[in-house]
């Protein structure tokens, strides 16, 4: 099992909380800023949730949400169907289906504006999501703001959004990713495989700007305050962030867990989107170990939104505790 390269050195954090109320009605004049202008095609905004981490303003933007069918079918793989149902029912969830939300981030951290992955993108539209852009608008950010677009994996629910018509949606921003992450889906080894789907993707959206991309190995920084960690086992590239700000400090898991039960009370579940389950397993167990043990904050992109909250060690695992008012104090 390949080094995970997570360790104390490169994890070395909350802060003030503001929720931004937008009104029911809004249309494209709401979202004028400086004579910018974006079109919308809906009349309710996206969810959209802000806080202060030490001199960073974070924001998270729902980008949609949906019904992913029975939960065996994702995850606790390598258990029977009922030990999975107790787990559930023991939760207060339901046992037949689950939701599966996305959240992208953005890190404004006064001297550049980050966006971390960019969602379901336009197509995605037609079932309510792909509503990164107008989360965006809703806070005061419109495309042309994006400094950096950091891309932590390249699932398609991480880079739907980062094309738009064939063109960069972020069209100022140069943009970050994992070196080993860009290797394998870019490799033609890909081709003929179960990955060759997502290869199709990337080889349209991502590979197109890798003249604008740097590419990172663990430890590689961001920008000041912002550091890389390589977290394999979901993809063999994912990078994970740990972002530090004035002493508070908040660690990004992208896809380390997807689901605050399945993956945190339970770990060692197998997880059909973890390319390598035993390593997204112990990939997991490492990263919330370090979580749960120096008590910070985390956002994880498939947690229940606003997707930011602590864990505690619990039995074979963790218990999630969705963030509260201590980012008001």
């Amino acid at each position: 099992m390949a080094n995970s390269g997570i360790g104390r050195r490169t994890l070395i954090g909350t802060a003030g909380l503001g929720i931004l109320a937008a009104p029911a009605i809004i249309n494209a004049e709401a979202f004028a800023q400086e004579k910018k202008q974006l079109a919308i095609d809906r009349v309710i905004p996206p969810d959209i949730h802000k806080f202060k981490l030490g001199g960073f303003q974070v924001l998270v933007v729902k980008d949609g949400a949906r019904p992913s069918g029975a939960p065996g079918e994702t995850f606790g793989l390598n258990q029977p169907p009922e030990t999975l149902a107790t787990l559930l029912s023991q939760n207060f969830l339901p046992t037949d289906q689950f939701v599966n939300s996305f959240s992208p981030t953005l890190i404004d951290t006064g001297s550049d504006v980050i966006l971390f992955d960019t969602g379901l993108g336009k197509a995605a539209h037609a079932q309510g999501a792909g509503r990164l852009v107008e989360g965006l608008a809703a806070a005061g950010y419109m495309p042309e703001d994006i400094s950096i677009v950091v891309i932590t994996h390249m699932h398609g629910d991480h880079i739907g959004g980062i094309m738009e018509d064939g063109k960069p949606a972020f069209p100022k921003a140069r943009y970050v990713t994992g070196q080993v992450e860009y290797d394998f889906w870019t490799d033609s080894a890909r081709a003929g495989t179960p990955a060759e789907g997502n290869q199709k993707s990337v080889l349209a959206n991502v590979k197109p700007l890798a003249e604008r991309m740097t590419f990172l190995k663990d430890g590689g920084e961001v920008t000041s305050g912002i550091t890389a960690m390589l977290a394999p086992g979901h993809t063999p590239g994912m990078l994970i962030f740990n972002i530090e700000s004035q002493g508070k400090r908040l660690v990004l898991t992208a896809d380390t867990a997807n689901h605050y039960v399945l993956s945190l009370q339970r770990p060692e579940w197998e997880v059909r989107f973890d390319m390598d389950k035993a390593q997204g397993a112990a990939t997991r167990k490492k990263v919330f170990d370090m979580i749960a043990t120096e008590k910070v904050a985390f956002l994880g992109y498939h947690m229940p939104f606003p997707a930011v909250g602590f864990v505690e060690k619990q039995g074979p695992g963790y218990r999630f505790v969705p963030k509260s008012y201590q980012f008001d104090i």
